[in-house]
């Protein structure tokens, strides 16, 4: 029967980015609206690692609220841990930034980013070439590290990854 949820749990979430990207599906109004994101929240809730990713960044950008913010950086954090390229790069902006539940932390923003990096994530390759260039996120100037950054940065194609 697990398997029979997960079937039914990536299906909703194709039928939420199909609400979410399609405008033409159905109008955009609030109650579509509503209904893309419960349908993001329960994948999300179920552990469906895109929808983590998806909903955990609509929540920590776009909440008012505090705690809906921290629990869309949870669920960012989630997705990042379970190997999503764009939330690696989104928990390493959380970790730069900081917000009410994770506080700065420049050590685990430059894991992150390094994670995603590595992973083909150039924005992220390409904030460790600064960071080296100018000295930011608490490291040491280094010509080479940020050199070796930029080139990794500049091996990856950027229309895939740009929205993360």
């Amino acid at each position: 029967m697990p398997q029979a949820s997960s079937l039914f749990t990536r299906l909703e979430f194709r039928l939420a980015e199909q609400l979410f990207h399609t405008r033409w599906l159905l109008p955009r109004s609030p109650r579509t609206q509503r209904l893309t994101m419960r349908l993001f929240k329960r994948c999300a809730e179920a552990g469906h690692p895109d929808a983590l990713s998806v909903y955990g960044h609509m929540l920590f950008h776009r909440s008012v609220s505090p705690q809906d913010k921290a629990r869309g950086a949870r669920y960012v954090l989630e997705a990042a841990q379970a190997g999503d390229v764009k939330s690696q790069y989104q928990a390493a902006q959380i970790h730069e930034h900081g917000c009410a539940q994770y506080p700065r932390r420049e050590d685990y923003a430059i894991t992150w980013y390094a994670r995603a990096a590595q992973s083909g994530h150039f924005l992220a390759a390409e904030r460790l070439a600064r960071a080296y260039l100018l000295g930011e996120l608490g490291l040491a100037v280094d010509s080479e590290q940020a050199a070796y950054w930029q080139r990794m940065a500049d091996r990856q194609p950027r229309a895939a990854l740009a929205a993360g």
